[in-house]
């Protein structure tokens, strides 16, 4: 045990690996918050279709060589998830549709962008990195950083600030609107909250692996708990143990950290899966 963390030492004394811990964390507790409204409100797909609608962006952006892709990537996504979380009930094409719509379409065009407009040597790495978060997370500089914090207490302000709201919205739109609470502001508070944390996500796990940060950790708290605010609560610190136990294995066996964190989340689901059922059967 004491070599582990001798080893563990060695390789945090790296400031890259330093910087994808706090990034890593911050971008999972966020994730996980966000997840729990989500879920509830069946939009648990959301985050495969705005990491696609991402991944378009990041393509456009690489072949216009802008200096920093976040100037296109950010606005895209905050646009698109405002228009599909706050789009009309009466809406022609409704809420799934959309999202799958988005997402196929959006994957196609930016791989074809790249593809007919790239200048890069190493296409198949390029798309990798961005759909799988191979290697993006260790390339984090600590501008990249202070942006991740940044963004990260803003989430999680914008969360706690409005927690009350987003629960009424949550459990019973009209109801909320009914009783005073305006609604639609909420719905497009939610919506930014949820691009820009899609657009930090794809740094830690790429646009494919997004959703499973954003659906495990709710999922496994509902299994423990029943009321809103213990989920969240349970969610949260499942996030982050996550987290931290994928990029702590990914380090020391060299695997994807992307990849590992899903992995890890995926394990968590079946413990408490099994906890809670055990819990049911001795009660």
């Amino acid at each position: 045990m004491a070599a582990l963390f001798e080893k563990l030492s060695f390789y945090f004394s790296y400031p890259i690996l330093r910087y994808a811990l706090i990034a890593g964390v911050l971008i999972a507790l966020c994730a996980s918050l966000l997840g729990v409204t989500l879920v509830l409100k069946r939009y648990s797909f959301i985050g495969d279709g705005l990491s696609h609608v991402a991944f378009g962006a990041v393509s456009a952006a690489s072949v216009l060589q802008l200096s920093n892709n976040m100037l296109l990537v950010m606005p895209v996504t905050i646009l698109v998830a405002v228009f599909l979380l706050c789009a009309r009930q009466g809406a022609k094409i409704k809420g799934d549709a959309a999202i799958a719509m988005l997402s196929v379409g959006a994957l196609g065009v930016g791989y074809l962008i790249m593809h007919v407009f790239g200048t890069s040597s190493n296409l198949a790495g390029d798309v990798c990195t961005t759909l799988f978060g191979s290697t993006s997370i260790l390339t984090l500089t600590q501008t990249d950083v202070w942006m991740c914090v940044v963004m990260s207490v803003v989430v999680i302000s914008a969360y706690l600030l409005f927690y009350n709201k987003i629960f009424a919205v949550t459990f019973d739109e009209t109801f909320a609107h009914a009783t005073g609470i305006r609604s639609g502001i909420y719905k497009l508070i939610l919506a930014v909250i949820t691009a820009v944390v899609i657009v930090l996500a794809m740094r830690l796990v790429g646009s494919l692996l997004i959703s499973a940060l954003i659906i495990f950790p709710a999922l496994s708290a509902m299994r423990l708990f029943g009321s809103f605010r213990g989920v969240v609560l349970c969610s949260g610190v499942l996030s982050v143990v996550c987290a931290l136990l994928g990029i702590f294995i990914s380090i020391l066996w060299a695997s994807p950290m992307g990849a590992t964190v899903v992995c890890v989340d995926i394990a968590m689901f079946g413990i408490c899966t099994f906890l809670g059922w055990t819990r049911r059967e001795i009660g």
